[in-house]
């Protein structure tokens, strides 16, 4: 089986939605509940709020995929003060879980923030999210801090914000003449 990790592009996106809404309806309603998960569903995987991402330059989309299928995706973007990216978005196909691929995803945007000399890389994760928090712990993330946030509808997001120290990438050194 090949993986491969490409940029969402503009024709993928209803694919992308469709997944989302899976990963979401499989993971989040004993989480948050059903109404939440539709809400956050409606807000955050419309068509066209993805289209309108992609034309951001400080916006990646990255998708993961098994042949020619995408089963996972991430996106990131830097954050207001400079030192960080934000590991916004990192979904798996329920049957593709505990594959590593997330591990895959988060190692690619890790070398992305490396690369472009982030310090670190943050993300936010619901507080009863056991499983996912055990597996950012395990990719080397910390609890930085808890936050709880209005998102509207009468909803909240109560979350965790993890961080991982990244090294930023330096040249490599040229053999010296002797």
């Amino acid at each position: 089986m090949t993986l491969s990790i490409a940029p969402l592009a503009a024709e993928e996106v209803e694919t992308l939605c469709a997944l989302a809404r899976a990963v979401w309806r499989h993971h989040y309603p004993p989480i948050i509940g059903t109404a939440q998960t539709e809400y956050m569903l409606a807000q955050r995987y419309d068509p066209e709020v993805i289209r309108s991402e992609l034309t951001r330059n400080a916006i990646w989309w990255d998708t993961l995929r098994e042949e020619d299928s995408i089963v996972a995706f991430a996106s990131s973007f830097p954050v207001e003060s400079g030192d960080a990216l934000k590991l916004d978005k990192l979904y798996v196909h329920p049957t593709r879980q505990r594959c590593g691929y997330g591990g895959v995803l988060i190692e690619h945007v890790c070398q992305r923030a490396a690369r472009l000399k982030y310090s670190r890389v943050v993300l936010a994760v619901n507080r009863r999210n056991d499983t996912a928090i055990a597996s950012y712990r395990k990719h080397g993330f910390e609890i930085a801090e808890a936050v709880v946030q209005e998102i509207g509808g009468g909803f909240v997001m109560d979350d965790f914000i993890m961080q991982k120290s990244v090294a930023a990438e330096m040249p490599l050194e040229q053999p010296h003449a002797s």
